[in-house]
């Protein structure tokens, strides 16, 4: 089969019952995943060589920042002392800002890796974040390679790693972590193995606030099931789908027990990290102050990838794609367009919406198709360009992510 074309996956859309795309968990690796997955490699140490090349010349530690950068420090904190011993009192609100914001999967997940292995926690944080983005890219490419084939599956991974932002996946960030557990997950769904992709959910919840939207989207295909079916669905998808929140639940209520308000609580510590879902009011204030006195170039980037995921959003459910991969990419940007918070770091809790960057794919895969020196300028631009800013973003940019 040539590699341009459609695998037989592609031939069956989700939710269909052809049994050659139903693939275990323990399968070996997909046609082309391996060429797929090198591609993401070498976009990503392409991306880490960079950083230590700039920091070399800056007359920094060549990886500097890499596993202490900005929330990174929150989790290697909690890692080694647990919740409830780290505060910050902004000097300007004097908001108490306490490490009850930060979810418990990935520093729960350092303590085991540097108690088990002979690594400082920073290497561990490290270390989970850089398998975690090869879990996610292998994860990306099985969904595009069910519904659209290898090429799209490729450039896919390819895309995903030549963000502007992808530069997140080479830093100790909670990011890598939850786009591996969703796209596990919406595989799950996508295959009908409904108690993984509750279990596998339940676990993204537990990675990061917008966490639940791998919840919603198992849930809103469970009730797409039911309805179909009239209620007459296997027990599998009743128990996957209750198991799906958990995570994030759990842990909300856990956070408000102690703070003495069992549904509140959680919101009321975010406040203080000025997160909040406010409906877009946040947003508009920062177009408004972008606008009347503009700013760096961190700022007007993330405002052209909010308006871009948005657009792409449009265009995903244009294309059809599954109700599992739309309601998360559209949770995810709902969060972002609707929440409050610093605008820089918008593009980064758009990175796991992975599935906003079909259409692209299913594109550069057509062009490569008919016009292959075209694409690979394309694709090319995109990781040089995705390269240069995540090393400055990382080394210059002094603002946080």
């Amino acid at each position: 089969m040539s590699a341009l074309s459609p695998a037989p996956a592609a031939q069956t859309r989700a939710g269909g019952t052809d049994r050659r795309v139903r693939l275990p968990f323990r399968t070996r690796l997909l046609p082309g995943a391996a060429p797929a997955l090198a591609l993401f490699a070498a976009i990503r140490l392409t991306g880490l060589a960079a950083i230590a090349l700039a920091n070399h010349y800056m007359g920094h530690p060549l990886l500097k920042g890499l596993a202490h950068s900005w929330d990174s420090r929150w989790y290697l904190h909690i890692a080694q002392h647990g919740y409830g011993t780290q505060t910050h009192v902004l000097a300007t609100t004097g908001a108490v800002q306490r490490d009850w914001a930060f979810f418990p999967l990935y520093p729960a997940l350092i303590r085991v890796v540097y108690t088990v292995l002979p690594i400082s926690p920073g290497a561990a944080a490290l270390l989970i974040a850089w398998t975690a983005s090869a879990v996610a890219a292998y994860g990306i490419y099985t969904i595009g390679y069910r519904l659209y084939g290898r090429a799209v599956a490729t450039a896919l991974v390819g895309v995903w790693a030549a963000m502007p932002h992808s530069v997140v996946l080479d830093i100790a960030y909670t990011e890598p972590l939850l786009t591996a557990l969703a796209a596990w997950s919406l595989y799950a769904v996508l295959t009908r193995r409904w108690l993984w992709a509750g279990v596998l959910a339940a676990l993204a919840g537990l990675s990061r606030p917008t966490g639940f939207a791998v919840a919603a989207a198992v849930g809103a295909v469970a009730i797409q099931e039911i309805v179909r079916r009239r209620g007459r669905v296997p027990l599998g998808l009743w128990v996957g789908t209750a198991i799906a929140p958990l995570g994030w639940v759990g842990f909300v209520l856990w956070v408000g027990a102690h703070t003495g308000d069992l549904f509140g609580g959680y919101f009321t510590v975010q406040r203080a990290w000025d997160s909040r879902f406010d409906f877009g009011v946040g947003s508009l204030h920062f177009l408004k102050s972008l606008l009347a006195h503009g700013g760096r170039a961190v700022y007007p980037l993330a405002l052209v990838i909010v308006v871009a995921a948005v657009l792409l959003f449009c265009l995903l459910c244009l294309d059809g794609a599954p109700l599992a991969l739309i309601v998360f990419a559209g949770v995810l940007v709902l969060i972002t367009i609707g929440g409050s918070g610093p605008y820089a770091s918008k593009p980064r809790f758009l990175l796991p919406a992975f599935p906003l960057l079909i259409p692209l794919a299913r594109g550069l895969a057509r062009s490569w198709r008919l016009r292959p020196k075209h694409a690979l300028l394309v694709g090319a631009t995109l990781a040089v360009a995705s390269v240069a800013y995540g090393t400055y973003l990382l080394t210059a940019g002094h603002t946080p992510l």
